[in-house]
């Protein structure tokens, strides 16, 4: 991808930006709820109504809606996203804090989910129609069919409650607490990466280079691991990327569920406590983080398939 593209693409991710900002603050804006008397809730004192009008007024909460959004937006371009009504924190602080525990979650959760499904996708490809494709593709339609949360308390009781082999609550530092996470999360994807693989590796195989290569008496392996799965990477590079950045702002339920120290804990806590300045600044975080990765991996196709550098 040329230097002219990137530039493009970075011009469109920030008109993105600005539409997702305007729609998160107007949404934000139009909730139910008193920011104000959450905030004062989070202390444990309730004011008289007076003082807090006065609060009100001097975080400019009675100004027009567009004299809040671009005063707001003016913070935000400037790296402050103002300060937690229920923590009573700048959201930056809170956010970074939070950031590399989902991050390592996030990691080990697609490693977890290659290690598997790869591996599974090509078995079932190479042996289409057997025994063995019909049990992979089956197992993975129920992978796929089951919900986060319910796998996610089933291997809780598990491995937490019938062998206590791991700690019920999880978190962050410890690498045992991220293993029923990390599963949970994997057992979805992979279900639907193996699927991929199958698909990506069968159209490949029709091919006549590898009919070619097959006559010429070149071992299947080789044919297999040196040129169909490297032809195979272009869509699952796609999904990988579009799978990193869901999983950044998606792992709220499972971190709700094992207790995990996350940035989708922090929001569904954000969202409960009506506390809008963390959950914009959330929303602003994963917006950027996701069409970062999504250009990181537009770039990595012309490393990945040669063909992409020829049409520039």
């Amino acid at each position: 991808m040329s230097m002219k593209k990137i530039g493009a693409r970075l011009l469109q991710m920030l008109v993105v930006l600005l539409g997702i900002s305007f729609l998160t603050f107007l949404l934000t804006y139009m909730a139910p709820g008193d920011p104000v008397r959450t905030m004062f809730a989070a202390t444990g004192v309730i004011p008289s109504e007076e003082v807090m009008n006065e609060v009100r007024e001097s975080m400019g909460l009675n100004d027009p809606f567009l004299v809040q959004y671009g005063r707001w937006l003016g913070n935000c371009l400037r790296g402050n996203f103002g300060e937690s009504y229920a923590y009573g924190k700048p959201v930056v602080t809170l956010l970074l804090a939070r950031l590399w525990p989902t991050l390592r979650l996030t990691l080990f959760s697609m490693v977890l989910m290659l290690i598997v499904s790869v591996p599974l996708g090509m078995l079932s490809a190479v042996y289409k129609n057997k025994l063995i494709d019909y049990f992979v593709r089956l197992i993975t339609f129920f992978g796929v069919s089951l919900p986060n949360f319910w796998v996610g308390l089933m291997l809780m009781l598990l491995f937490c409650v019938k062998v206590n082999w791991l700690p019920v609550i999880s978190s962050a530092g410890d690498f045992k607490s991220m293993i029923l996470p990390s599963a949970t999360l994997a057992i979805a994807m992979a279900s639907k990466y193996t699927r991929q693989v199958r698909t990506a590796v069968l159209e490949e195989l029709n091919q006549d280079y590898v009919i070619g290569a097959t006559a010429r008496g070149v071992k299947s392996w080789k044919i297999l691991w040196l040129n169909v799965f490297p032809n195979s990477l272009l869509p699952l590079i796609t999904m990988l990327g579009l799978s990193i950045g869901s999983l950044l702002g998606g792992t709220s339920v499972v971190e709700v569920v094992f207790s995990y120290p996350g940035m989708g804990n922090l929001a569904v806590s954000a969202i409960t406590a009506y506390d809008y300045p963390l959950i914009q600044g959330y929303v602003l975080w994963v917006a950027v983080i996701y069409m970062l990765i999504n250009l990181l991996v537009d770039i990595s196709y012309n490393y990945v398939d040669p063909r992409m550098r020829l049409k520039r």
